[in-house]
């Protein structure tokens, strides 16, 4: 193997590692993989082709957030950006905020976006705030106070939206200050607002 496609082989698998062993066929072509030498390491088994202009490194087990890695690259724009996040009751799962499992995964997309979900996931249309989504390894989350602020005008039962604010309010995950702020402006909080007034609910 010469020196300049050993440099090849580790730029792709840096670009890979950080997102779960995935890589999409621009960021391949961009480390200096061609569609002819994508085409020859998955016809020997080093790559593995999940879906148009995705792949993954063989070598690396499958991790358990794929899912959302995978929808995440699934997800990106002609410039080859993700535009998904996590969000909902997926993301009270990644916070550690329920004991139920979603039985799809639920995704906030940007208004415009205009791929079709794929099976097993909900897509979300918002324009989140820079604030709102926080990094995981290959793909975004919402932060906490963004969760329960949407899970709150979703379908989520007062007793699951209780134990995952109050959850949050004693891990320090969100401010009962800031609760009470946003959900003071905002009408449709008012089922949080009815969690922070119960005593049984920690301070935060």
């Amino acid at each position: 193997m010469s020196g300049s496609t050993r440099q090849t082989a580790r730029t792709l698998l840096s670009q890979a590692l950080e997102q779960g062993g995935y890589f999409t066929a621009k960021q391949a072509k961009k480390a200096g993989y061609d569609y002819q030498h994508l085409d020859y390491h998955v016809s020997t088994g080093s790559f593995e082709r999940v879906d148009h202009g995705l792949y993954r490194l063989t070598s690396l087990p499958p991790g358990d957030n794929d899912d959302f890695i995978r929808l995440s690259l699934w997800s990106r724009n002609q410039k080859d950006e993700p535009q998904a996040v996590v969000s909902h009751e997926s993301a009270l799962v990644l916070h550690d905020l329920t004991e139920l499992l979603p039985a799809q995964v639920h995704l906030t997309v940007p208004p415009k976006f205009r791929k079709v979900p794929r099976a097993g996931c909900v897509l979300h249309k918002a324009t989140l705030a820079p604030a709102d989504p926080e990094p995981r390894a290959g793909f975004q989350v919402t932060t906490p106070l963004r969760t329960l602020l949407d899970v709150a005008v979703g379908g989520i039962s007062q007793e699951q939206l209780e134990k995952a604010v109050a959850e949050a309010l004693r891990r320090g995950l969100v401010r009962r200050s800031k609760l009470l702020q946003v959900v003071q402006n905002d009408q449709r909080l008012h089922r949080i607002a009815q969690v922070l007034d119960d005593p049984d609910v920690a301070a935060g």
